[in-house]
């Protein structure tokens, strides 16, 4: 085993209460792409002449609805996506009683799908979705089946009005109790795993400023932020490193 995996997994089992801090990094060994990638911004701008963080801010949603959808759609869904190692060897802990959360930027559902129970989603879900006038609950069956869509726009079959994913877009808040629920299990870890995330978006990589003891490790495989305060940095795929570092 390599021996930063090894120091991994000694601090893993040497650890009562775990938190498990990820981004897009974890979901790509899924097949899932990382739409702030330097080739998901040269796709955005070649098909739709703006960069996915304007497609995918509240403004654009609401002047440019049906273009929001098509990007939507074709990027950020990814149906035939399966837990990879990262996810798995999470939920494994989680099972074990030495990991007691998993804060998560991505809002592809894999996490719940390896079965983590404990899942703050910063983010949101694309499996969450609700009618913008009268509150009705779909699932993402419901948006991606064009009988449902106006000129690919999903519509309400209560009253007609647009159904918008669960997923916080860019101009608006996290939710507030999503937050509160994440500190306080950051608070109270004695190992802070980072995974998958540079931390380069707020407000939510500003929550492991709330760590208050014990040892911070990072998993990514470029520079993160988190880099200059952890006891120990990992520059290889998330997958492979959870996925030996983790008792089966």
């Amino acid at each position: 085993m390599d021996e930063n995996i090894n120091k991994l997994r000694e601090l893993i089992y040497d650890s009562e209460n775990i938190v498990f801090f990820g981004g897009a990094g974890v979901s790509t060994e899924s097949g899932i792409p990382d739409f702030r990638s330097e080739s998901g911004l040269y796709n955005a701008q070649r098909a739709y002449g703006v960069s996915p963080e304007e497609i995918l801010s509240s403004d654009f949603f609401w002047r440019n609805t049906q273009t929001f959808f098509d990007y939507y759609k074709k990027n950020l869904i990814a149906p035939n996506a399966k837990p990879n190692a990262a996810h798995l060897a999470l939920a494994r802990l989680e099972a074990e009683g030495r990991l007691s959360a998993v804060i998560t930027q991505n809002i592809d559902g894999l996490h719940q799908d390896a079965g983590s129970k404990k899942v703050f989603e910063l983010h949101g879900s694309v499996r969450r979705n609700s009618c913008t006038r009268c509150g009705k609950p779909f699932g993402l069956d419901y948006v991606m089946d064009e009988a449902n869509c106006k000129n690919g726009v999903p519509r309400c079959s209560e009253c007609g009005a647009i159904v918008k994913p669960d997923v916080v877009l860019y101009g608006e808040n996290l939710d507030d109790d999503t937050v509160s629920g994440a500190i306080y299990a950051i608070t109270q870890a004695d190992l802070l795993i980072i995974g998958g995330t540079s931390l380069a978006v707020y407000p939510a990589a500003g929550l492991i400023r709330y760590f208050r003891r014990g040892h911070i490790a990072v998993i990514n495989m470029s520079e993160a932020a988190a880099d200059s305060i952890a006891d120990l940095v990992i520059r290889d795929p998330i997958g492979k490193v959870l996925g030996e570092a983790v008792s089966k």
